[in-house]
């Protein structure tokens, strides 16, 4: 889209340019790099907590979605401990195990590298009080309203739930356990002052972001699989 403005390349010839001057034709030598400089020169990226805690972000989800669609095209774990809510519930207490060990290490992470003074700033300390607290009850609601099972993958064992949760978290955000948990490790790097914190939340984000795109279709399918079972009977 045009606004009607040209400009002139180097051989003379007029060419129009895009609305507001477009992206293509932002100096981006003019802008100043000195915060993202600052924050990079704080970070040791190949430090061994931070490369541990970056492989706990991205193990845990793999983890359970590789265990979790075994079970469902094997029933295996349902053969082993004789039930479905039991083999649940025990994948339930591994995962819970993981994000603990997930959490320690980033905060192992946090501790271990320097801290941004451009954050020590009141504002963002309460910024992260507020986003932890927004967090916590994001994720308490969804397991409350979901309940163990379908909080820890009780779809994959056949543990299906009578309808789809939309009220409180499921109205307000989608997937608000991923979205829960990556908002309290923000809150946790803002009070922190910690430039690794943002950048393993960065991480965090980018890895829910990618299991929703699995997990979400997958879990649909198990449903209508349901629904067309219910059908024929």
């Amino acid at each position: 889209m045009s606004d009607g403005r040209e400009g002139h390349g180097a051989s003379g010839k007029p060419f129009a340019l895009d609305c507001c001057g477009g992206l293509n034709n932002v100096d981006y030598s003019q802008m100043d790099l000195a915060p993202a400089r600052g924050l990079l020169r704080l970070i040791d990226f190949g430090e061994t907590t931070f490369c541990v805690a970056v492989a706990a972000i991205i193990f845990n989800p793999l983890f359970w979605n590789l265990v979790a669609r075994w079970e469902h095209r094997t029933r295996r774990l349902t053969a082993l401990f004789g039930s479905p809510y039991v083999a649940c519930y025990c994948l339930g207490f591994v995962i819970l195990l993981l994000n603990v060990c997930r959490s320690h290490s980033m905060t192992v992470a946090m501790k271990a590298q320097p801290r941004w003074e451009v954050l020590e700033r009141t504002e963002v300390y309460y910024t992260g009080v507020v986003l932890m607290v927004v967090g916590t009850v994001l994720v308490v609601s969804s397991f409350l309203a979901l309940g163990f099972t379908g909080t820890f993958l009780g779809d994959y064992f056949g543990i299906l739930m009578d309808e789809k949760a939309t009220g409180f978290p499921f109205n307000f955000v989608e997937n608000p356990m991923y979205w829960g948990s990556t908002a309290n490790y923000l809150g946790l790097a803002l009070i922190g002052c910690s430039p690794v914190g943002l950048t393993l939340t960065a991480i965090v984000a980018v890895v829910y972001k990618v299991a929703i795109q699995f997990e979400g279709p997958f879990t649909e399918r198990i449903y209508q699989e349901r629904s067309r079972r219910s059908k024929h009977e």
